[in-house]
């Protein structure tokens, strides 16, 4: 028998700065951004609703970027761009793991693959001009 999801005012703020935003964010940023509307609010219970949400197919995570796992309130498969000197992370909603590959791993290696998660790790546009100017010779 499943148990009776209990509704919150705060587990919904939460939900809806996870999907509010796109710019993946960590439970601190939740916190901060939720703090001033719920004073009571801790930032044990930001993480709580995130794994919760998680658990339950609301959120996904994209992984630890700069040493904080940051979240994603888009659930269908797609793929993530994270830059290495900013942080920034982008959804890539036209790169889609192919479900080929899937299959060729399960093949090849006897796994029974559920999902495949497809980031790239790089310098996004703003980083790459700013490493760009830095290299270029004063005259």
């Amino acid at each position: 028998m499943e148990r009776a999801i209990r509704y919150s005012k705060k587990r919904e703020a939460i939900l809806a700065a996870i999907r509010g935003t796109s710019c993946h964010p960590s439970a601190e940023w939740v916190y901060q951004r939720l703090r001033p509307l719920h004073p009571d609010l801790s930032l044990g219970t930001v993480y709580r609703n995130l794994t919760f949400f998680r658990a339950h197919g609301l959120v996904q995570s994209v992984g630890v970027v700069q040493g904080q796992e940051r979240f994603d309130a888009i659930t269908v498969p797609h793929s993530h761009f994270v830059c290495n000197c900013c942080g920034t992370v982008l959804d890539l909603p036209d790169i889609r793991p192919e479900r080929d590959l899937e299959r060729t791993v399960s093949a090849q290696y006897g796994f029974a693959v559920e999902r495949c998660e497809l980031t790239f790790h790089g310098l996004c546009p703003n980083c790459t001009d700013q490493q760009n100017f830095k290299e270029e010779p004063l005259s």
